[in-house]
């Protein structure tokens, strides 16, 4: 008899061979197949589901499982990295493996690695845990543009879960360390071209959005002589300064690229692009210290948009992802099985500072 369940049989059902020894009518032949590591998972998830196991319990050895289910060591070692990667156990080096969470129904274990924590990437995350829904688990990780921590981060989640969602930014090269990973894996944001089309992908094309942002608020610009991109190289899209060239070039606009306000003074006709609120709030100091108006002597446009950005100085103009939905489609190629790479759409968001 075979319990309910039971997914490590084939079951075959033979005609009567001629020249053969007549068997019954319609036998029922059980022949194994190559899932025996499932003999594994279902020792364990069976006796979570029974109150048998549960968190922090320790699950039987490896010879354990060899001697009780006669396995070889490979196929005990393919049950455990499955019930690893749906963070179901986690091993403790020369110790074993312990259970380290009873939601055996959970369909995806997600490894998400963000290069920073802000308030954009706070909405992005409640949108992909919203989205994702109760059935996941997510765990979430900091490499804070630290290629060292990226990689040990990386490495250290190989093999512990189904699905990766990374944010790598500017990092290049890491497609081989993206190929050892034992799951899917996705790619947000920020990342580089060189790997699109191999991973599954939601990102901002800034040198486009950028380029495409001024051209649609041109009529505004056109009072303003000197463009300025304000942000720091090690961490910033320079794609950005290429979408901004490609227009100054287009339209007749002085441009340069300035890593920081401080030490740079306003002068009337200049239009400012930055993307950290310090300089956006060194721009206003500077602003009420020389008694000149934004969107009248000068301009501002602020890369993403917050409440505060709305009533602030009046308004400051922002150039602005949508957070939001990006979380949402990301979390929606999670359950797609064809790779997609999906470009965020962008708003310019045109208030009193330009």
């Amino acid at each position: 008899m075979f319990s309910t369940g039971t997914n490590w049989y084939d079951f075959i059902i033979l005609q009567q061979p001629a020249n053969r020894v007549p068997l019954p009518p319609y036998c029922i032949i059980v022949k194994e197949n190559r899932s025996k590591y499932k003999l594994v998972v279902n020792h364990v998830t069976d006796r979570i589901q029974s109150g048998e196991y549960g968190n922090g319990d320790r699950i039987p050895s490896i010879n354990a499982f060899r001697s009780e289910y006669s396995l070889s060591r490979d196929t005990v070692f393919a049950g455990l990295r499955e019930l690893i990667s749906k963070g179901i156990i986690t091993s403790n080096h020369g110790v074993g493996y312990f259970v380290s969470s009873t939601k055996i129904g959970a369909t995806h274990n997600i490894f998400l690695l963000f290069n920073e924590l802000n308030g954009f990437k706070e909405v992005l995350f409640k949108s992909f845990i919203e989205s994702v829904g109760s059935e996941a688990t997510v765990d979430l990780y900091f490499h804070n543009y630290n290629r060292k921590v990226f990689e040990t981060l990386v490495a250290d989640a190989r093999g512990k879960y189904t699905d990766y969602v990374i944010m790598s930014g500017k990092f290049r090269g890491i497609g081989p360390l993206l190929e050892s990973l034992m799951g899917r894996v996705f790619l947000l944001d920020h990342f580089d071209f060189e790997l699109k089309g191999q991973y599954s992908a939601v990102f901002q094309d800034f040198d486009k959005n950028t380029y495409e942002a001024l051209v649609s608020g041109l009529h505004l610009i056109r009072k303003y002589q000197r463009i300025f991109m304000v942000q720091k190289e090690e961490k910033e899209p320079e794609e950005r300064y290429d979408g901004l060239k490609r227009f100054c070039e287009e339209h007749g606009f002085e441009h340069a690229y300035i890593p920081e306000i401080p030490g740079h003074t306003i002068r009337p006709g200049d239009l400012f692009i930055v993307v950290k609120d310090e300089d956006l709030a060194e721009l206003i100091k500077q602003a009420e210290a020389l008694n000149i108006t934004p969107g009248a002597d000068f301009g501002i446009i602020s890369y993403n948009d917050t409440p505060l950005k709305e009533v602030l100085a009046g308004g400051i103009t922002t150039l602005s992802t949508d957070f939001r939905l990006m979380g949402k489609t990301m979390a929606d190629l999670i359950d797609t099985k064809a790779i997609s790479t999906i470009e965020n759409p962008w708003q310019l968001n045109v208030r009193r500072s330009l």
